[in-house]
């Protein structure tokens, strides 16, 4: 470990700069020579570090989800090019271009930490060992030997002897017993991480190698983590807590707010927006916006949550729209109840009631010429004498002949019968 940490000895300088003025702000609150002084220095050291990192953890994130997305098609090239090793690579290296994926981005935030670790833990083996380096002088050096947290120096190791612990002012018992419960917190924080990474956050309806692949490193991480915390000193402890304590409510805040699509993160996630978008009326975040804009660009491609949002918000009487908002259907009412409470129902189409057979034969057609009478037109008034017609004819014949008519009796000579036969 010790070679390692040299190779990174050029950030040494920068690493220990920016302890070194944490500590003047701590040291003026908390006393220049406590724990809470240097231990809160490192802190602040790993919460400046990850900051800088957040736009390779975006980076991270999208090629994570990238590299879910192409498993099925690098199976399907190992599978097609399985004797030919040379073909599968550049078929590999073919997609990764023609996709703009990059398999190293998901090591992008771990490879950028890694010199600023190495160098804390060369500038903390060099406290131990009672050697000045970078900005810290002999009396810096001096006040970081005499600082403890919880009894533990920050130099000092769990695999240190007992007379190299009393020479930094503890006792062995004190170190490894607060050593190994930072390991236990280290190793645990780091399972918890990779666990909700491996339950909330992955795509359920696609069984990839990718998905044993993490699973495998959810139980390999933290053995490495225990294995290689007891050489750690009390200060790289606190350090690689603090940054796993960081991925783990960064990870928590990413599947709360950005689940990957297919994933029971998502589920959840669609079911609080659809809470939200059907009490108010509208999607008031642009990161839900976004969200809902993707879900509609989809089409028919959408997974089983995504549609089970857009059918909830057809039922609500909202439609999602291409930009990302929702508008209220033109086919819905806002009904207000007695209480002051308003629900959205339905409009029904009415459609126009049909008229039975028999009622639309009897009833005669309305006069062209505005209700007047025509001949065929018979008087309901007593004394009329229209009714006979000029020719004085009995009113039974004409009244036979409309009936015929109106039955759909055809008029003109009647094809004769044939004769039955006996």
């Amino acid at each position: 470990m010790d070679t390692i940490a040299s190779l990174f000895s050029f950030i040494t300088t920068p690493v220990s700069w920016v302890i070194v003025q944490f500590h003047s702000l701590y040291g003026a609150i908390f006393g220049p020579d406590t724990g809470w002084a240097w231990g809160l220095s490192i802190v602040s050291l790993v919460i400046l570090i990850r900051i800088c990192l957040i736009p390779l953890f975006v980076k991270q994130i999208k090629a994570t989800r990238a590299m879910q997305t192409l498993q099925p098609e690098m199976k399907k090239i190992q599978e097609r090019y399985k004797n030919d090793r040379q073909r599968q690579s550049e078929e590999m290296m073919k997609l990764y271009k023609e996709t703009g994926t990059n398999p190293l981005s998901s090591c992008l935030p771990i490879l950028a930490q890694s010199p600023f670790f190495f160098a804390l833990y060369h500038v903390l083996n060099s406290i131990a060992s009672n050697d000045t380096i970078g900005v810290i002088n002999d009396r810096l050096l001096e006040s970081a030997q005499k600082a403890h947290i919880f009894g533990a120096p920050l130099a000092a190791k769990f695999t240190d002897s007992s007379s190299k612990v009393e020479a930094l002012g503890s006792s062995i018992t004190d170190v490894r017993v607060v050593t190994a419960i930072m390991i236990v917190l280290m190793s645990l924080s780091q399972f918890y991480t990779q666990r909700q990474l491996m339950t909330k956050n992955v795509d359920t309806t696609v069984k990839t190698p990718f998905m044993q692949q993490q699973k495998m490193l959810m139980y390999v991480f933290p053995v490495i983590f225990a294995v290689f915390g007891i050489n750690f000193p009390v200060g790289v402890l606190v350090y690689w807590l603090t940054t796993n304590v960081w991925t783990m409510g960064q990870q928590m805040y990413v599947i709360h707010n950005n689940p990957t699509p297919g994933s029971k993160a998502q589920s959840a996630y669609l079911e609080r927006l659809h809470k939200h978008v059907t009490l108010r009326g509208k999607v008031s975040r642009r990161r839900d916006r976004a969200i809902v804009k993707a879900i509609v660009a989809k089409g028919r491609d959408r997974n089983e949550y995504e549609r089970k949002f857009i059918n909830g918000l057809s039922k609500a009487g909202l439609v999602a729209q291409a930009d990302g908002t929702v508008v209220k259907s033109e086919a819905t009412t806002v009904v207000e109840s007695e209480d002051g409470t308003t629900a959205t129902t339905a409009v029904k189409r009415q459609q126009p009631k049909r008229q039975p057979k028999a009622k639309r034969q009897a009833t005669p057609p309305k006069p062209a010429g505005g209700g007047e009478k025509t001949s065929l037109t018979k008087s309901d008034e007593p004394g009329d004498d229209t009714s006979t017609g000029s020719t004085g004819k009995s009113p039974s014949k004409s009244s036979g002949a409309r009936s015929r008519a109106q039955s759909g009796q055809r008029k003109g000579p009647q094809r004769p019968k044939s004769p039955s036969k006996k």
